[in-house]
């Protein structure tokens, strides 16, 4: 069973930074591409950064420059390291998976950039 659990997300202030969290089971982890998305209440789902099973990055414009997506196939974990963090930053981050063509996703963590 695909279980992704995220952690990491809290209250920050504008120019802080966080380290997001995806702790991922049940599937052959090194072999898979991983993704984080957030979301806003009422709108959608926004995809911010995808790392490859070889470990290319990509992301979202909005983004370039102050996110970094990694992974650790030792620990099965997949971060997001968030630097330079905006008020529009605030959001639902969710990890995201796809196995066996199945959409796999966290229980999402909170992230509010505020003063």
């Amino acid at each position: 069973q695909v279980q992704l659990v995220e952690s990491g997300g809290g209250l920050v202030h504008p120019g802080g930074s966080l380290r997001l969290s995806c702790a991922a089971a049940g599937f052959p982890f090194s072999s898979h591409g991983m993704n984080w998305y957030r979301q806003v209440p009422g709108k959608e789902r926004e995809r911010v950064a995808t790392i490859s099973s070889v470990r290319s990055t990509s992301y979202a414009d909005s983004v370039k420059g102050r996110f970094t997506i990694s992974r650790d196939n030792g620990k099965n974990t997949v971060y997001l390291q968030m630097n330079n963090l905006k008020p529009e930053d605030t959001a639902v981050y969710y990890c995201n998976t796809l196995v066996a063509i199945m959409n796999y996703w966290g229980q999402g963590t909170q992230v509010t950039v505020s003063s």
